[in-house]
């Protein structure tokens, strides 16, 4: 790595030493590991699904209710390489939501996932019909990106708690808003506050 760190070799060539990713354009806390016994043992806690993963999505529109669970299974686009879509015979996915502010056109909104499914809260906010504010690829608004400068969806991994592999004790991990999405949340905050 780029400081001198060594890092585990397991998993694919390009992404060695990473247990779990975050979608392109998400930004926020991910795990990756110093040796292969921590590689090991913390893909085992994602595949038993004990890390507890909390995110933060600004999403177009209110949700109603304000607070729910999205159970909807996953799948790949059938039209498009890129894309999941929500679809019978897809991947068991679970999404838990919970409004933590509401603004005039959007919602910032606090996310658990119970599985990891590739683009998973953007699929599942896409399909309530509010996408992930700036993810021109699931449906949100251009115009509202554009006026908040988003180049990417905002959504970001927050709070990650997962088993340390050696001494068992339960960790956390926290991620501030990096200031692009600071700024945009900022921005809905200050037309609402006018």
């Amino acid at each position: 790595m780029g400081l001198g760190y060594r890092i585990a070799t397991s998993g694919a060539p390009e992404r060695q030493g990473i247990v779990q990713r975050l979608d392109v354009g998400t930004s926020g806390v991910m795990v990756i590991t110093k040796s292969e016994h921590a590689y090991s043992h913390l893909k085992q806690q994602f595949r038993d699904r004990t890390p507890i993963k909390t995110y933060h999505a600004v999403v177009h529109g209110r949700l109603d209710p304000s607070v729910g669970t999205i159970d909807a299974p996953l799948g790949r686009h059938p039209h498009h390489d890129f894309k999941f879509a929500v679809m019978a015979g897809g991947r068991d996915s679970i999404t838990h939501y919970k409004t933590m502010e509401a603004f005039s056109h959007a919602s910032l909104v606090e996310v658990h996932l119970e599985t990891g499914r590739t683009h998973q809260i953007r699929v599942h906010m896409s399909a309530l019909r509010h996408p992930c504010v700036g993810d021109e690829m699931y449906g949100a608004d251009p115009t509202l990106t554009k006026k908040l400068k988003l180049t990417r969806q905002w959504l970001h991994a927050v709070d990650l708690e997962i088993e340390h592999p050696t001494s068992g004790q339960r960790i956390s991990f926290h991620s501030e808003y990096p200031a692009d999405l600071q700024a945009a949340l900022d921005k809905l905050r200050e037309v609402d506050s006018l």
